[in-house]
């Protein structure tokens, strides 16, 4: 059992948070959008009463959530520079200058840190050997999900666990999903210096500064009886309400486990008054924000984390400002009709035996949190928006307001639109919207650059949409590109260009390839796209994870991954591109040393690159590469694999 006492916090554990779960379904929303608001508990007895009341409703047969039918789509520390100088480096490609997100690899260019296999690893870029290595004691975890950020001498290693938020049955199991953060001291010989363990599952994160919040989600920690084949769902859910109405506020109250550079080990859990939920909430999850500054460390004084009865997927930040968005998790797809189709054909009729599902309106949370100063964040406002976010580039924070970008589809799936709503920042309430973007199509990528926005859909054709967001209250569409194909990532350029990665199609809508685009966004009403380079059956990890996409204006080159099964032979690697003003070209291909292992040879994706100097490094698996920047001639192998 957890123990309710206010605890002595450490400043590795600060915070406000936010997100906001959507409604059940079946039910209509409680508040107007754009009208949503933080409620803070009173006491313990009314946290537990109103928590037993809200996770009681949503229960079902089988628990909390149920089937969901998804659509799969630097400040840092000076260092000693007397002896040698810092070449010039790339760095994470991040959404936000100055606001840096976590990634498997980082550098300050005189060293390279990667984690992987539960071991993080320092490499000499002088010298181009690994210079040091730890072992962070992931044991069978090794191989989960991890992250890294870096400032100066500290790095934060972020182990995910396995991305499953704790949910047990009656017989104690427990599916992998420890989320763990590991402090290391990197001066020298790395050592770990503290370490903190969350209940639920890691989020998201962002650093400024040596300072990070951290956004964690988890769900009650209620054991379920396993009831016979021969009970009904309806009395399933009946057991089921029973046990979370006599559920103790522990099974809600998030635990943190912090672990001193000694070893010593401390519980602390958050307190019922710092303890917020929306008007309408479900009762089925728990947000909570933790602060660390990585030069303090996790022993330093510091104010109680903060939790927020709700659910949260995407975390934005800018250097005044952290929002976390609570998409619909209740959702049908929204699919390109297969060319065999025709959009004359009569819809299948639903057996009359069949249920109709009872599906909630879209609607999409976000809660802004004020972090222009130091220490914990300040909750400032809230606010809702019809529909649901791509990813952290639907938002965007400028001049006072969020821009917001939406798709809203119907129940059935079969009509969509998209929208950009503009909220005032300081309210969260809306104050425009532009909306009939890609009618009967989805959102594929979102770019805002100032007062311009970039939005592309896609169902057969994709197109480019241009916004003009100068005024808040009357955002408009200024001009549209149609070509085939989609971008599922936008990059600026420079001087009136975009970068687009993502797949060329067929004029049906089939995807064939990667494609890489150079678009002209100068004249707001005239798009236009001046070259593309196409790589026939292939992708690449940069349409859907931004981290994986280098752009060096210096010299105009840009890299991404890509595997292609061309000719019937899967190989994987990462293309070279040189970009000008007018044109993209291909200026070679970067692949890592064949594998064999027992009697099977396999080529090691690459995952991330970056320039360092005059030299191209990029990641794999299996280790790092060093090529010539305008050559691309192969200049070191340095082994990371066991």
């Amino acid at each position: 059992m957890k123990t309710l006492t206010r605890p002595v916090v450490a400043a590795a554990l600060v915070a406000a948070l936010a997100a906001c779960t959507s409604a059940p379904p079946g039910t209509a929303p409680a508040t107007p959008l754009g009208q949503v608001r933080l409620v803070s508990y009173s006491d313990c007895d009314e946290l537990l009463k109103g928590l037993r009341e809200k996770a009681a409703a949503n229960v079902g047969p089988w628990g909390f959530g149920g089937p969901q039918i998804m659509y799969m789509e630097d400040a840092s520390a000076t260092r000693d520079t007397a002896l040698k100088q810092t070449p010039d480096h790339s760095t994470t490609n991040v959404h936000e200058a100055g606001v840096d997100e976590p990634d498997l690899v980082k550098t300050d260019g005189d060293r390279v840190f990667t984690v992987g296999g539960g071991v993080l690893r320092v490499i000499d870029t002088a010298t181009r050997k690994v210079t040091a290595s730890l072992d962070l004691g992931t044991g069978e975890r090794g191989y989960a999900p991890a992250d890294l950020l870096v400032s100066g001498d500290r790095a934060l290693v972020l182990l995910q666990g396995g991305g499953m938020v704790k949910s047990r049955i009656a017989d104690g199991f427990a599916p992998p999903g420890e989320t763990r953060y590991v402090l290391v001291d990197l001066a020298g010989q790395p050592k770990v210096i503290g370490s903190i363990k969350p209940d639920g599952v890691h989020v998201d994160a962002r650093m400024i500064g040596s300072t990070v919040r951290l956004v964690t989600r988890g769900q009650p920690d209620i054991a379920f009886p396993e009831a016979k084949e021969s009970v009904s769902e309806a009395e399933r859910k009946t057991m089921n309400q029973a046990v979370v109405r006599g559920a103790p506020l522990t099974a809600w109250l998030p635990e943190i486990e912090i672990t001193d550079a000694s070893g010593a080990v401390r519980k602390t859990s958050v307190p019922c008054e710092r303890v917020s939920h929306p008007a309408d909430y479900t009762g089925t999850s728990m947000l909570t924000l933790h602060t660390l500054d990585l030069a303090q460390g996790v022993t330093a004084a510091g104010s109680d984390p903060i939790a927020l009865a709700a659910d949260g997927d995407i975390v934005y930040g800018t250097g005044r400002s952290l929002y976390v968005a609570s998409n619909p998790r209740w959702w049908w797809p929204i699919q390109p009709m297969p060319a065999e189709e025709s959009p004359d054909a009569p819809a299948a009729e639903p057996s009359p035996d069949e249920p109709t599902p009872s599906v909630p309106p879209e609607e999409t949370e976000v809660h802004r949190f004020d972090v222009s100063g130091p220490g914990a964040p300040s909750y400032a406002a809230s606010g809702k928006v019809p529909g649901r976010l791509l990813n952290q580039y639907s938002l965007s924070e400028h001049d006072g307001h969020l821009r917001v970008a939406t798709t809203l589809g119907s129940a059935d799936g079969r009509t969509s639109s998209s929208s950009v709503h503009v909220l005032d920042a300081a309210t969260m309430k809306t104050a425009g919207q532009v909306g009939g973007l890609g009618e009967g199509e989805r959102i594929y990528s979102v770019r805002f650059i100032g007062p311009v926005g970039y939005v592309v859909t896609f169902r057969q054709v994709d197109p480019l949409y241009t916004l003009d967001l100068r005024d808040p209250a009357a955002p408009k569409v200024t001009g549209e590109l149609k070509i085939t194909g989609y971008s599922a990532y936008l990059h600026p350029a420079g001087d009136g260009r975009l970068i687009g990665v993502g797949q060329e199609a067929s004029g049906e809508g089939r995807t064939l390839g990667t494609q890489v685009s150079l678009f002209d966004v100068s004249d707001p009403a005239g798009p236009r796209r001046l070259s593309q380079l196409f790589q026939k059956d292939s992708g690449s990890e940069a349409e859907w994870d931004p981290h994986a996409f280098l752009y060096w204006p210096k010299t105009g080159t840009a890299v991404i991954p890509l595997s292609s099964h061309a000719g019937g032979r899967f190989q994987t690697g990462a293309v070279v591109l040189k970009i000008t003003d007018s044109e993209v070209t291909k200026t070679g291909t970067i692949e890592h040393p064949s594998r064999t292992e027992q009697d099977y040879t396999y080529q090691p994706g690459i995952q991330r690159s970056m320039v360092i100097g005059e030299s191209i490094w990029t990641f794999s698996y299996e280790g790092a590469q060093v090529n010539d920047l305008a050559t691309l001639a192969k200049q070191a192998w340095i082994p990371l694999g066991s």
